[in-house]
């Protein structure tokens, strides 16, 4: 096993044996062998697309066990099995039908003619034979690109599909994931032109955001500042967690009138914001905050438990029989909610549990400032930047973990001067969500802009406020400053650098799959670069 793709890898250079993530040696395998497997249907699909053979169920298809393979989305290996058979099926029906309309399938690529074994043991070891990222390329230099991109590929998918559960699409999204995944069974491409695909990984994925920033705003409103409860009421519960708000809808639908109060958990907090879900009365608060404390808080929930696309951490057996999972998110012997949504056995698992016994107040904290909100009060922040109220801006966000070292973010929050204002978005943020940082002239200084996939709305702000004052976003009183943890976090750092976003402080270490050349490349022409101590960043930002 090697597996670098998330930012908790061991000694920080690779997991050999086990992943960090509680991922097994055979998973990890089997992800290989699905990435495999979908660069022998891409090399298909590109062909298909030049004779006007498209099939979107392909495409979704494909996004899906892409996403899948993302960092803590799915552990059972069934599933991997089910999604290999499944893509060397629509390779081999999809080449006879492009050949049928005049195509020609051309490549000497294993991965064209790859066929699966029987058994999940010999699955295992055909994809611990592959040696997949090791063996993207013989250059340590153009390897490093090709995984950044492959990585990046698995945020973009994630966005992608998220997007299309709500009915937002756009074939070019799809199109290049094709490209370059069939592109990649080559090797020896330049670096130049590893850089470029990188970079329009990022462009494509700002099209994915805008698509699902769309699909959210569409179906559900815009999110409007919201005062969000950390208590509780007395009686039965669920608890949902993970992305997916079509899922969280639909459970809210399920349990009206049973007497069940269904609460957010990590990165569902935003969705408190949003007008067709607040609707719900029994939609009422938040629990808990996100990564590193997740083990710790599951237990003490007296309800059901829901995992949504995608999942945070694998639960401990003592609480296993009462966590469900739905979308992508799977582990062995785990009760899933399968496509049709049924959510009757959550919800006969919360009535069976106690539930809280009491009320508790433990206060609240503000959510829901996406754009639209932040927009509609951009004369004040104008005004309060002209007038010297306001100095400074700082995008503080990104991804949450458990490895020491991202208590940097939390410091530097507090320690940011009371005329700066920060805007927070992804779990991340829960290192200091619930701090009290006051307000410039009636604009909160703390300012949640939602989930990760709400990335959209970051841009869209620094955007609109390039505009109000003439210059580009460099020259904007704004510094970013990122977490990092998994693939999503991977391709939005490739999309602000498709913007041409400089000056970017990474953070709590740098991606184990960026080799030194590469590293060079991105601090040459974007200034990236990492996090030092808050003290010392501070003081370089502000002088």
């Amino acid at each position: 096993m090697f597996c670098n793709q998330c930012e908790q890898t061991a000694k920080g250079t690779g997991c050999t044996v086990v992943g960090i993530c509680g991922k097994s040696e055979d998973v990890a395998a089997l992800q290989d062998l699905l990435t495999f497997a979908i660069q022998g249907l891409s090399l298909v699909a590109v062909e298909g697309r030049k004779v006007g053979v498209i099939d979107n169920k392909i495409d979704r298809f494909v996004a899906e066990s892409i996403f899948a393979c993302l960092t803590n989305v799915d552990f059972d290996p069934k599933r991997f099995q089910k999604w290999i058979n499944e893509t060397v099926q629509y390779r081999d029906d999809l080449k006879k039908r492009v050949e049928a309309a005049g195509g020609k399938v051309e490549s000497d690529a294993d991965a064209l003619t790859f066929a699966p074994a029987l058994e999940l043991k010999n699955l295992y070891a055909q994809g611990k034979a592959l040696d997949l990222m090791q063996s993207l390329d013989d250059n340590e230099d153009l390897r490093s690109l090709k995984q950044i991109t492959v990585y990046g590929l698995r945020g973009l998918a994630a966005y992608a599909d998220h997007a299309a559960i709500l009915g937002r699409e756009d074939e070019s999204v799809y199109a290049f994931i094709y490209e370059t995944m069939a592109d990649f069974t080559r090797k020896g491409q330049s670096l130049e032109t590893l850089v470029g695909t990188a970079l329009k990984c990022g462009e494509v994925n700002v099209k994915a955001m805008e698509l699902l920033d769309a699909g959210n705003t569409g179906t559900y409103g815009h999110p409007v500042p919201t005062e969000v409860p950390l208590g509780h009421k007395a009686g039965k519960a669920i608890l949902i967690t993970g992305h997916d708000l079509r899922d969280l809808e639909l459970l809210l639908k399920q349990t009206e009138g049973k007497g069940i109060t269904v609460y957010t958990h990590g990165e569902m907090l935003p969705c408190h914001g949003y007008p067709e879900l607040k609707k719900y009365p029994h939609f009422y608060g938040h629990f808990g905050t996100a990564w590193q404390n997740q083990q710790k808080e599951f237990p003490t929930f007296p309800g059901a438990i829901l995992f949504t696309t995608n999942c945070i951490q694998k639960p401990k057996p003592e609480y296993k029989d009462r966590v469900f999972t739905t979308g992508l998110v799977g582990w062995p012997d785990q009760v899933h909610i399968e496509d049709d949504k049924d959510f009757t056995p959550v919800i006969e698992k919360a009535l069976s549990m106690p539930g809280f016994t009491e009320d508790e107040d433990k206060g609240s904290v503000m959510s829901g400032f996406a754009h639209n909100a932040v927009l509609g009060i951009a004369d004040k922040v104008i005004a309060g930047v002209k007038g010297g109220d306001i100095r400074h801006f700082f995008l503080v966000g990104g991804c949450d973990g458990a490895r020491p070292g991202r208590n940097y973010y939390t410091e530097l929050v507090e320690k940011i001067p009371q005329d700066c204002i920060v805007l927070t978005l992804a779990c991340g943020k829960f290192r200091f969500f619930d701090k009290k940082l006051g307000d410039i002239n009636g604009i909160p200084r703390l300012l949640d802009i939602g989930q990760c996939n709400d990335t959209h709305s970051a841009i869209k702000i620094a955007l609109a406020l390039s505009k109000a004052f003439d210059c580009s976003v460099n020259d904007l009183p704004l510094s970013i400053i990122l977490s990092w943890y998994e693939q999503k976090a991977v391709v939005i750092l490739l999309s602000l650098f498709s913007l041409g976003i400089k000056d970017i402080r990474l953070g709590p270490t740098l991606p184990a799959f960026i080799s030194p050349n590469v590293l060079d490349v991105l601090v040459e022409n974007f200034a990236c670069k990492p996090i030092s101590t808050a003290d010392e960043d501070l003081k370089t930002i502000l002088g």
